[in-house]
């Protein structure tokens, strides 16, 4: 968030040692493995997006109650939301489990989720939310952990997890695209994790990279989250010429290289 004059950290809004001066500078409702998807966070243990729109709800009240109305609304109507999900409901749920691939094939799954999608940010609109940026699906068959599971003997990116990713952000585009037209006051922006993220992975040397098929924690091939920890075997001794952390997540340098290439046009885009 420095990049946007914000904060360096963003808080959760579940931290228990949160302050009231946190919640004027933003606070993160996400939570890890969640989806589009309900079956997504049942099979993750994660925060439904749901439950994560009632905490925003509660966190509008608080800035009421600390704040004034007025005051309030001003904040909600200026900050920032971003959106990022998709991934998960992908390589968590429909590649992983069998439920959703028995009841839908690829097209008809990323229709069912970037209709879920629109239905979020349009709740966000409603509680006064006015500039939104939604991501799109990263790569993910380019992840290090899929390599590993799916790409073979060389684990090599895997082909229809990536054609997956493609499928689902043309369609998410569009609707958001169509979506803003319909909104009033409100500036909706689609936010490509798949061509930047796609790019460094391709052409490491140019970002000043040397490793984009394993992540710096332990083997690098499958580890990731909790199983990266400092009891680790073999961990990187430089993370910053790595792009992804653990098999899954990029690393600091990783984000800050995305961020660099994508902020400019989604300044354009909301402001």
């Amino acid at each position: 968030m420095v990049e946007l004059g914000v904060k360096e950290y963003l808080p959760a809004y579940l931290d228990p040692f949160i302050q009231d001066k946190d919640l004027q500078t933003g606070v993160s409702f996400a939570s890890a493995g969640s989806g589009y998807d309900p079956l997504t966070t049942t099979i993750t243990s994660s925060i439904p997006l749901p439950v994560q729109l009632d905490m925003f709800k509660q966190y509008i009240g608080k800035l009421v109650r600390n704040n004034g109305k007025g005051a309030a609304n001003n904040l909600i109507s200026n900050s920032v939301y971003f959106v990022s999900a998709s991934t998960n409901d992908f390589i968590a749920n429909y590649f992983t489990f069998p439920t959703r691939r028995s009841q839908y094939d690829v097209r008809a799954y990323s229709d069912m989720l970037v209709k879920r999608a629109v239905g979020f940010v349009q709740d966000l609109h409603k509680l006064g939310a006015r500039k939104i940026v939604v991501l799109g699906a990263l790569p993910f068959g380019c992840l290090p952990f899929d390599r590993t599971v799916a790409g073979g003997p060389r684990r090599i990116c895997v082909d229809k997890y990536n054609e997956a990713a493609q499928l689902f952000n043309s369609k998410l585009k569009e609707k958001l695209q169509l979506l803003a037209s319909s909104l009033p006051q409100s500036k909706v922006a689609y936010g490509d994790f798949y061509n930047p993220l796609l790019s460094i992975i391709q052409n490491p040397q140019r970002y000043g990279l040397d490793v984009t098929d394993r992540g710096c924690c332990g083997t690098g091939f499958i580890e990731t989250v909790f199983i990266c920890n400092k009891f680790s075997p073999t961990t990187c001794s430089d993370p910053s010429k790595y792009l992804f952390w653990d098999s899954i997540h990029p690393s600091e340098k990783g984000y800050n290289i995305y961020v660099d290439q994508v902020l400019p046009d989604l300044i354009k885009s909301l402001f």
